[in-house]
C-alpha cells in the first residue's frame, strides 16, 4: 500500500482503525495504543482522521468553535459533543482532580463523559506535540457529524438504540450503497476484540469522510484556530458544499 486513508474511532479495547485506499477499502485493525497505531502507517498514511479532540485550551476561553458549530449542526444530537477537559485537566487520573483542574483554569465544570476520554486526548495530543510528522497528518472529526453530513438532514434516535443504528446505517449507505459489505468486513476484522458495533460503525463513518470521494474535506469553522501547541481547532467533514463559508 502506497497511500491510506485511516479512519480511526476509539473504543473501550483501543483504537479501530479502517483503512482505504485510493480504490477503497483496504483493511482494518485495532491498536492498542495510538502509537501503535501510528507506527503501523506512518510511512503510508496520506490522513489519519481520529474522534478524539486534538486542538485544546488552557484556560477560559469560551470553549472550542468547533464544539459549538458542531452542536448547533447536530440539533437534538448536540449532546454527543461534549467539551473537551483543558490540557492540564487531561492529565490528572482521577476524576475529581480532573474537575477540580478545570474549575480553577476554564471556570467551568468537567462531564464524566468527557473525563472519561482524557487519557485517549492525551496520548494523542503527546504524539502530536512530539511527532512532527503525526502532527502533519492527524486531524479532528466527529462521526455524528460525520452522519449528519451524509444523511443530508439531523439524525432523530440515539446511536445506542436499533432505530439509531439503522438510521447511521443509512446515512453511510447513501454517502456509498456499498458500505454494509464495509461495515460486515470492519466487523469481522475485529472480531475477537471488545469493539462494538457502534465503534465499527463510527470507524468506517470516518475512514470514507477521510478517503478521496465525492465532495471535499472541509472544517468546523472553515479557517480553524489553534491551539497553544500549534494544533487546530476543528471538526472535519466531507461534502460536496460547505457548511461553512468555504472549504478546506
Amino acid at each position: 500500500m502506497s497511500e491510506a486513508y485511516v479512519g480511526v474511532a476509539r473504543s473501550t479495547d483501543g483504537w479501530v482503525a479502517v483503512v482505504f485506499d485510493r480504490n477503497g477499502y483496504d483493511h482494518a485493525e485495532v491498536f492498542e495504543e495510538v502509537g501503535q497505531l501510528w507506527t503501523r502507517y506512518e510511512k503510508v498514511a496520506t490522513r489519519v482522521l481520529v474522534d478524539v479532540p486534538v486542538g485544546l485550551v488552557e484556560k477560559e476561553s469560551g470553549g472550542r468553535e468547533c464544539d459549538s458549530l458542531a452542536r448547533n449542526i447536530l440539533g437534538s444530537r448536540s449532546a454527543a459533543v461534549f467539551t473537551p477537559p483543558v490540557r492540564e485537566a487531561t492529565r490528572k487520573r482521577r476524576y475529581p482532580a480532573a474537575k477540580r483542574v478545570n474549575r480553577r483554569k476554564a471556570d467551568t465544570g468537567l462531564s464524566k463523559q468527557a473525563f472519561a476520554r482524557s487519557d485517549s486526548i492525551a496520548a494523542v495530543d503527546d504524539l502530536l506535540r512530539n511527532v512532527p510528522e503525526a502532527r502533519a497528518v492527524f486531524r479532528e472529526s466527529h462521526p455524528e457529524v460525520c452522519y449528519r453530513v451524509f444523511a443530508g438532514e439531523q439524525l432523530a434516535y440515539s446511536q445506542r438504540t436499533a432505530a439509531g443504528y439503522a438510521e447511521r446505517m443509512r446515512a453511510l449507505v447513501a454517502f456509498d450503497t456499498d458500505a454494509p459489505p464495509v461495515v460486515q468486513a470492519t466487523a469481522e476484522a475485529t472480531g475477537g476484540t471488545e469493539v462494538t458495533v457502534n465503534d465499527v460503525l463510527d470507524a468506517v463513518a470516518l475512514a470514507y469522510t477521510v478517503a478521496p470521494g465525492p465532495g471535499s474535506l472541509r472544517s468546523l469553522p472553515p479557517e480553524p484556530p489553534t491551539d497553544t501547541k500549534g494544533l487546530p481547532m476543528e471538526i472535519c467533514y466531507r461534502a460536496e458544499t460547505p457548511l461553512g463559508p468555504s472549504a478546506v
